[in-house]
């Protein structure tokens, strides 16, 4: 296609929303010039659904539960008046209890005031805050943030390194539905464990943000925690990010929520218009169905040319791959729905993986995110009339017509800068469009089951480590191979998870596992060894 006709067709496809400082450009997508017309009677569920949804119907029938992120933005569409009481009231605790921080009115155990914020979640309770923290922090931020958001010892170790005496001054926020969740467990046991090493005590240190009369919400009562928070069974992590999970540590950091939550609302006012036409997130479910053949034939590659959106494609990650990734579809049927997400930013990665992009396998389609203001201020030239803000917008246009050349699919989503306001109509258009994909292909966005699997073999493997352990340390300092081992306790067919299990026993000294390595390695032998005292 030559440039004149290529910018008929972007004349054509390009949709101005000024009111968000957004820009949609579809353009680049491989579709024909009747498609969005011709879906309309296909979107027509899709936007009965999400009606639905707003309504308060049970989009969760196996957990018997609503799905209602979109009320915590416009609270009086809530379907009844008690939910819109309690968001409201919720978010003025969050402001009030963030303001009492900042002025001192709510202080550490040893007096001063609160510098550092510790987050302690996983998922959806840690990508929305870390990605919000990362967009929109400045030199202004009234607190340094900091996570734990995952059950790697190391990892907790190198953030208590980098807080180090500053822990007296630190916050903790213990992020948890059920409050049973075991990485969030583990990083508050470990991170209550080095307050009381620095001769602190957590309970004066910490707030609780879970489901009312949880294991973590019973634990925070009887141990006097500064502060609960309620999480509601009608939002789920992964759209968690407008609710107390990321309002909170936001507004403590010094992050303008009331913005924030403004662009969301704002994004959801002009999303739940019925027209394919207008409609941004609409437009952006068509365009994946179209690329992807409604079955995840393409993968999404989000390419945001802006340092500060660097976190926006594992956020990402986990809205799209949770949401839609389903083995079975609304009927029963087995379908293996999904859409992989994966991308880092621009211009680091035409250094990096656009040469597979441009010359590779033709398996994804490219969603570039770009920003039209640089920085605050005016920037320096690097070249006669020229700025580095330049060569960013150089290098996704230029980037985005080489893809094209080659036959390569993109998408272009403009904001005029990144602040709050645009940082949540951002999250609320891709959370849009999620659900109205979700409806074209005839799948429930809304459950994870194959994340509850993950976690009861997780467990089945941590139970099994009990018994090999307990088996070794009861047969003195005889030394056997995993085969022997896992014939003895009765484990025959976990063979391979009881050898993994004692390599990793025997790295670490907290088992007391000694492995004798052998030249075939499988054939290895592993005993307990005394410890002293």
């Amino acid at each position: 296609m030559d440039n004149l006709k290529l910018w008929e067709r972007y004349k054509l496809s390009l949709n101005c929303y000024p009111d968000l400082g957004l820009l949609l450009d579809v353009s680049r997508m491989d579709f024909p010039d009747d498609y969005f017309k011709t879906m309309e009677p296909f979107m027509l569920k899709a936007y009965r659904d999400m009606a639905e949804l707003e309504d308060g119907a049970l989009a969760n029938p196996d957990e018997g539960r609503m799905v209602g992120h979109y009320w915590l933005r416009t609270p009086y569409l809530a379907p009844s008046k008690e939910i819109s009481q309690v968001i409201e009231r919720t978010r003025a605790e969050i402001k009030d209890f963030a303001a009492r921080v900042h002025r001192g009115g709510i202080v550490p155990q040893k007096g001063g005031r609160f510098t550092r914020l510790l987050l302690i979640g996983i998922g959806g309770s840690a990508l929305g805050p870390q990605f919000l923290s990362d967009a929109l922090s400045s030199t202004d931020d009234v607190m340094k943030p900091y996570f734990f958001d995952n059950t790697d010892p190391d990892g907790m170790d190198r953030i208590l390194t980098e807080i180090g005496q500053c822990l007296a001054e630190t916050l903790t926020l213990v992020i948890s539905k059920s409050g049973g969740t075991k990485e969030t467990r583990n990083g508050m046991l470990e991170a209550a464990l080095a307050y009381q090493r620095a001769g602190l005590q957590f309970s004066r240190h910490a707030v609780a943000v879970t489901g009312e009369g949880s294991e973590l919400d019973r634990l925070a009562q009887e141990q006097g925690w500064l502060d609960r928070f309620p999480m509601w069974d009608w939002v789920g992590g992964r759209t968690s990010v407008t609710s107390v999970v990321g309002l909170l540590p936001a507004a403590l950091q010094g992050i303008d929520i009331d913005a924030f939550m403004e662009g969301a609302g704002s994004c959801d006012a002009l999303t739940r218009l019925p027209s394919n036409h207008t409609n941004p997130a609409a437009r952006l479910a068509l365009v994946w169905y179209r690329a992807t053949g409604g079955r995840g034939g393409r993968d999404m590659v989000v390419l945001p040319y802006k340092d500060r959106l660097l976190l926006f494609s594992r956020y990402l990650q986990q809205l799209l791959m949770e949401s839609l990734g389903k083995e079975m579809d609304l009927s029963g049927n087995v379908v293996h729905q999904g859409i992989s997400v994966f991308g880092n930013k621009g211009s680091t990665d035409q250094h990096a993986f656009v040469q597979q992009l441009r010359d590779g396998v033709d398996n994804f389609f490219v969603t570039f995110i770009e920003i039209l203001h640089d920085r605050k201020g005016g920037s320096p030239p690097v070249e006669p009339g020229v700025t580095c803000g330049d060569y960013l917008s150089g290098f996704l246009q230029g980037t985005r017509k080489a893809l094209h050349e080659n036959g390569r699919q993109s998408l272009t989503i403009t904001l005029e800068r990144v602040d709050a306001r645009s940082v949540g109509a951002l999250i609320a258009l891709f959370e849009r469009a999620v659900g109205f994909y979700a409806s074209l292909v005839g799948i429930n966005a809304y459950h994870q089951p194959g994340v509850e699997a993950g976690k009861r073999a997780a467990t089945s493997v941590l139970n099994l480590q009990r018994q090999v352990l307990a088996y070794l340390r009861g047969s003195g300092e005889k030394s056997q191979t995993a085969e022997e081992v896992a014939i003895a306790i009765g484990a025959t067919d976990e063979v391979e998870s009881v050898f993994r299990i004692l390599l990793h026993a025997s790295a670490n000294e907290d088992h007391g596992i000694l492995l004798e390595r052998k030249k075939i390695f499988t054939l290895s032998r592993f005993r307990a060894v005394k410890r002293e005292g």
